[in-house]
């Protein structure tokens, strides 16, 4: 709950920041009190893509595992998550504090050359190394209870919740080695300049595999729960697994395909890294055959006639289902940006365009971030001993709504305006009243009115969940978990091999990434000092 309850509270914060950005980068408003546009850009990605996510995701598995393995957490499981959570929790205050004070306005991806205090450094590894104690939680949880059963495989959630954090940990040593051994020594006055492109290499190894820790902590609830609140059951525990299986492989070797424009990086290892981004639709495309399998299923069993009578038996004003239902629709769009985003030659027509940030904003803010609201709707209820009303849930669809519409504006003038050649990471001007920015005018407008529905749905969210965790009518919440249609000891035992996954995965990164690292190593530029530009 008190993961929750500091994502429930990212949000506002990130929300408030995402308003205030998108009504100046539009000219609807001018910033007061000396808010810089570019700090109100910091805070927006950092408390909504790093501290909303982790704190909800981690929230979400703990309290999974804790139901799927044993029933509630281990003492030694439970220290380490409230460790974990404090460790995290001082992590981000320390660095929303710097980016408050226009410390740390680095445009989320923290970018080298832009410069940041240390303050702000330490802040984001206090975050990543307290997730990792939070992920031990996990861990030995998952430990503790195939030493007590001796059963080879563990619950479906308990097996996703295992992938999804050991893809995490992978994906944030990266990220990690950048921080402690280049930017809090650059930011501290230690050394003079920076390896921007060793930096910036490190950083992707992370940042791609975090859209796969926000989408598969998504995707367990869709495989799930979600056919348990529609009255269904899993499609198949084999090919969930498998699906899961593939995502370790895949979701780390890919984050070159960020860098198609880099020049100091061999283009035959890009090549490589569009490959392997683009073998990952192969686990999304089995994951929407088994959702649509599990839908189908649920509908037959209420009586469904007819090749598409099981539609309209699904629960449409049940929230539960209703957010990630329309998660799940945006993610068709969501997903095909993504594969002009890491080809070779589409690439160059959207790079550094508001196309990319139309793009997070549909597979990030709206599949993931909708999911998360509606098992919100549940799992609040179900920590707190508390009830959904059927009042909360009719607020539930309009903040739904909301959402949904506003994003629909504002994500789709991005990539509309995108595609006709405004960049991204820019404050508001028009550039002199030249012609081409004033065919924007219209796009700007909807991205504004898009960025209102937003930040209304944000704050119905967050009213609507601490209402939940504090005073909803007390009462019993299940956790729903559903039974899958085949006999589960059918599911082939390689499939939790973890040694062989991790193995393999390791291989891959040592190909995608032990060359291109090593040639910003040796081949080195002479580094380049910080920028505090604002």
């Amino acid at each position: 709950m008190a993961y929750i309850a500091v994502a429930f509270v990212a949000l506002f914060l990130g929300a408030l920041a995402g308003l205030l950005q998108v009504l100046q980068r539009t000219g609807v408003i001018e910033l007061p009190a000396g808010i810089g546009y570019y700090q109100l850009l910091t805070a927006h990605g950092v408390l909504l893509a790093l501290g909303l996510t982790t704190y909800f995701i981690i929230g979400f598995l703990l309290a999974g595992v804790a139901k799927t393995l044993g029933g509630r957490l281990t003492a030694t499981a439970r220290r380490l998550g409230w460790v974990g959570f404090w460790v995290m929790t001082v992590g981000t205050v320390l660095a929303t504090y710097a980016i408050l004070m226009n410390k740390g306005t680095v445009l989320y991806t923290f970018y080298a050359p832009l410069k940041a205090s240390p303050s702000f450094y330490i802040g984001m590894a206090l975050l990543v190394v307290g997730s990792w104690i939070s992920g031990g939680a996990i861990f030995l949880q998952y430990r503790h209870w195939k030493r007590a059963t001796g059963k080879k495989l563990s619950p479906l959630f308990a097996y996703m919740a295992v992938v999804t954090y050991l893809i995490w940990i992978i994906a944030t040593l990266g990220v990690a080695a950048e921080v402690v051994l280049q930017l809090i020594p650059w930011s501290a006055g230690w050394v003079d300049r920076i390896n921007v492109l060793l930096s910036r290499t490190l950083f992707w190894y992370f940042g791609h595999p975090l859209v796969y820790f926000w989408l598969l902590a998504a995707y367990a609830a869709w495989y799930v729960v979600i056919p348990k609140i529609i009255g269904g059951k899993v499609f198949s525990d084999a090919l969930a697994r498998l699906a899961f299986a593939l995502f370790i492989l895949l979701s780390v070797p890919v984050g070159i395909h960020h860098q198609l424009t880099e020049p100091g990086l061999d283009s035959r290892w890009k090549l490589v890294h569009v490959f392997l981004t683009m073998m990952v639709v192969v686990p999304s495309l089995m994951t929407a055959f088994s959702i649509a399998g599990s839908f189908e299923i649920a509908g037959r069993l209420k009586g469904a006639k007819g090749l598409f009578g099981w539609i309209k038996m699904l629960p449409w004003r049940d929230v539960r289902f209703f957010a990630p239902f329309v998660g799940m629709v945006m993610f068709v769009p969501g997903g095909a940006g993504g594969i002009i985003n890491a080809s070779y030659q589409l690439n160059t027509i959207v790079h550094n365009t508001l196309f990319i940030v139309g793009h997070f904003h549909l597979t990030l803010a709206t599949t993931a971030v909708l999911t998360y609201f509606g098992v919100a709707y549940w799992l609040i209820p179900y920590l707190s001993g508390r009830t959904l009303t059927p009042t909360v849930n009719r607020l539930g669809i309009v903040q739904t709504v909301l959402w949904s519409v506003g994003m629909l504006l504002m994500s789709g003038a991005m990539h509309l305006v995108g595609l006709l050649g405004e960049p991204r990471r820019t404050a508001f001007t028009t550039y002199g009243d030249h012609p081409i920015v004033q065919s924007w005018e219209p796009y700007r407008a909807m991205m504004a009115m898009g960025g209102v529905f937003l930040f209304l749905g944000a704050v119905l969210m967050v009213v609507l969940a601490f209402y939940l965790m504090f005073a909803a009518p007390k009462g019993q919440t299940e956790f729903p978990l559903a039974d899958t249609v085949e006999d589960a000891h059918d599911t082939p035992v390689v499939l939790e091999r973890w040694s062989l996954w991790v193995g393999v995965l390791a291989v891959l990164i040592l190909i995608a990434y032990s060359k291109p690292i090593l040639d910003a190593i040796r081949h080195a530029p002479p580094g380049s000092p910080g920028f505090v530009l604002w």
